[in-house]
Formats: C-alpha cells, sequence, structure tokens
C-alpha cells in the first residue's frame, strides 16, 4: 500500500466517524441514549468477537488479574465518554460534539503531565489555551450561551482521553488489541443496557425506527473504521495520521449541515477553526521537533 492510498483510507475513516455524530443524534428521535449505547456496543462486540478468538490463537502473553483489571477500568472510561457524549446530543448541535470531543487530542497529554509524571512537550500549553478559548468563541462569546450538552461534551472528551490513555498502556502490556476492544465494548454495552432497562422505556417499534443508525455506528465507526485505522497507519507516518483522522471533526459538521441543517454564527466558526488548529498543532509540533532530532 503506498502512502497516498493509507491516508485515503484514514480520512474514509475519519468520514465514518463524522457520519457517526449525526446517526447519533438521529437515533434519539426513536429510542433513549442508554438504549442506544446498549445495542451499538453490543453489536461492535459481536463484530469484533471472532477476531478476538483468532487473535487468542497467536497471543504469547497469558492474561491476567491486572490486565482484567485494566480492561474494566478502561471499560468504565468508555461507558463514562459513551455516556457523556449521547446524552449531550440531546441538548447540543452535532457540530459543537464532533469538535468538542476532538479535545482528547489535548486532553490526552494533560492527563500524561498529571497522572503519569511525564514531562509535557511546550506546545501543550498554548494547545490548551487555543483549545479553551475555541469553546468561549463556540458559545458566541458568551459563556451562559454553553449548553448542558455542550459542557457534558467536553467531559467526554476527558473520558476518551482516559481511555486512550489506559488502552494504549494496555495494549503495550498484552499486545492485543482486539481482546481489549471486544472487552470495553462488552462492558459498556452491558452497563448501558442495565441503565436502560431502569430508566427509558422501550417498544419493538423505537429498536426497528432506530435500527439504521444502531446499525451504522456499531458496525461501521466502531469496526469498520477502527480496521482501516490500523491498517492504514503502518503506511504512513504519524503526523499525516493526525492530520487525516482529526478531519472527524469537519466531517461532522460538513455532514450536519447537510443533512440536519444545522448552522452558527461566524464566531462560531472561528471557535471551531481554533479548536482544530490547536488540535493539529498538539499532534504535529513534537512529530516535527522529534524528526528533527533524529535528523540532526
Amino acid at each position: 500500500m503506498t502512502r497516498v492510498q493509507a491516508n485515503l483510507l484514514l480520512l474514509l475513516a475519519a468520514a465514518i466517524w463524522g457520519g457517526g455524530f449525526v446517526a447519533q443524534s438521529t437515533a434519539m428521535n426513536a429510542i433513549g441514549p442508554f438504549w442506544f449505547i446498549g445495542l451499538r456496543f453490543a453489536i461492535a462486540a459481536l463484530a469484533t468477537l471472532p477476531f478476538t478468538l483468532l487473535e487468542a490463537r497467536k497471543v504469547k502473553v497469558a492474561t491476567s488479574r491486572r490486565h482484567l483489571g485494566l480492561y474494566l477500568m478502561i471499560g468504565l472510561a468508555l461507558f463514562g465518554g459513551a455516556s457523556t457524549q449521547q446524552i449531550g446530543l440531546q441538548t447540543t448541535t452535532v457540530t459543537n460534539s464532533s469538535f468538542i470531543t476532538g479535545l482528547y487530542v489535548i486532553f490526552v497529554p494533560l492527563i500524561a503531565v498529571f497522572f503519569l509524571r511525564r514531562s509535557p512537550h511546550w506546545v501543550i500549553w498554548p494547545g490548551a489555551i487555543m483549545a479553551v478559548s475555541g469553546i468561549y468563541l463556540l458559545s458566541g462569546g458568551q459563556l451562559s450561551s454553553l449548553t448542558v450538552g455542550d459542557l457534558l461534551t467536553v467531559v467526554c472528551a476527558i473520558f476518551w482521553s482516559v481511555q486512550i490513555t489506559l488502552a494504549g498502556t494496555t495494549v503495550a502490556e498484552t499486545g492485543r488489541p482486539l481482546a481489549l476492544s471486544s472487552a470495553q465494548f462488552a462492558f459498556t454495552a452491558a452497563c448501558a443496557l442495565i441503565i436502560a432497562m431502569i430508566l427509558e422505556p422501550i417498544r419493538l417499534t423505537d429498536i426497528r425506527a432506530a435500527a439504521p443508525e444502531i446499525l451504522y455506528v456499531g458496525i461501521f465507526s466502531s469496526g469498520v473504521a477502527f480496521v482501516l485505522q490500523v491498517i492504514a497507519q503502518r503506511y504512513t507516518t504519524p503526523s499525516q495520521a493526525a492530520i487525516f483522522l482529526s478531519a472527524e471533526a469537519l466531517f461532522g459538521a460538513t455532514l450536519a449541515a447537510l443533512l440536519l441543517g444545522e448552522s452558527m454564527p461566524p464566531l462560531g466558526y472561528v471557535g471551531c477553526a481554533l479548536m482544530f488548529t490547536a488540535m493539529l498543532v498538539v499532534e504535529l509540533v513534537p512529530e516535527m521537533t522529534r524528526r528533527r532530532a533524529q535528523m540532526a
């Protein structure tokens, strides 16, 4: 595979994820957020299970109690992120959700600073300031204009960053990314379905009405896009991968405008641009610095 082909696959993965925001929003016209989360991740767990079993035949590291504990923590983080994002979409736009969710790019290195005691690259701090400024502009310059959904999506980005940090550490130990994926999907599905059965009434007709969105997010966003990312990143550079995957937010906003008729004031677009720039800067500058150091 050429680098151009790999980057196009990453762009396709970003487009699939961007479409996932629209599907998540429209599904709640028929069913509650926890039913959607539960069914979505149940399908994702079933879709990845065959590949997990194939992976198990080649594994060299036995699964320990520590690994199971890490799977549980990652599942909790995934459930927290999925729940706050899905509930947030009830009171925020797909455009806002897609850009604010992308702030996990900023939060991941910040978590490494405070919890893993790793020294950050200097660009993290201006990147964080740019991201916060972007949220401020997204509100139209009035923090009172931020909805509960916007704030929940900020919390969602924090949960995603915890999930990403823990997943990276766990996969490095176990060498079993598919086992981790299946475990966290199954845990999130179980938690969401238990809550849904208690809090959200449901009918079979409701599930049928939301079936296209559930299948799209369960199979494509959680399955196909993940595979595309894993394959493509073997044939391109981390910096280029970051650029194409960050386009998820742009696809989410574009599809929201085309399919849902969403729009925002000019100041909001400036805020989105500022957040997107912060995401790219935090990903690209450390990589460029590392490559220059290697060439020196």
